[in-house]
């Protein structure tokens, strides 16, 4: 059976998101972001080419799947929720459903996930990654619950430890 996670940036810093990706046994990283950096001297390691540098050291593939990244127009509707609610990106919790709704119509319906799931590794698990914590406040779960339905993959969300 094919596994897949999704993984974010915050609650780690570059030693224990490896550490995580290698307890999970991930052999393949795709990138779901738009912009792959993330502000903050705590998480200089997530961005990009510093992330593939470790990956590769640590024997991980990466790929970059800016198909499935929001748009600017699409964060920028979240960031609004976000401060209607009075909550920062980093502590959300879930996705405002104005967002979902558009997310899945805008990127997710249009978009052929058949290339990624003949690609993901038949051994190990391959994961999605983006920023937030939390899967239930990142698209990547969207993505992640598409693939579980149409493709019948097993989903696991890595979290820190």
């Amino acid at each position: 059976m094919v596994k897949l996670a999704t993984i974010g940036v915050y609650g780690f810093d570059g030693d224990s998101f490896l550490e995580r990706l290698q307890q999970a046994d991930v052999r393949l990283l795709l990138d779901v972001r738009q912009r792959r950096g993330v502000r903050g001297p705590d998480y200089t390691w997530a961005n990009s080419l510093r992330l593939q540098a470790a990956l590769a050291a640590a024997g991980i593939a990466y790929e970059h799947h800016r198909e499935l990244a929001p748009t600017t127009e699409l964060r920028h509707l979240q960031y609004a929720e976000d401060d209607r609610q009075g909550v920062g990106k980093r502590s959300r919790r879930e996705l405002a459903a104005e967002y979902t709704r558009r997310y899945t119509a805008e990127i997710l319906d249009p978009v052929d996930l058949e290339p990624i799931v003949s690609a993901l590794p038949s051994g190990g698990t391959a994961t999605l990654f983006c920023v937030e914590r939390d899967p239930e406040a990142c698209h990547r779960s969207l993505v992640a619950q598409r693939l579980a339905e149409q493709h019948h993959i097993t989903i696991e969300h890595l979290r820190p430890l």
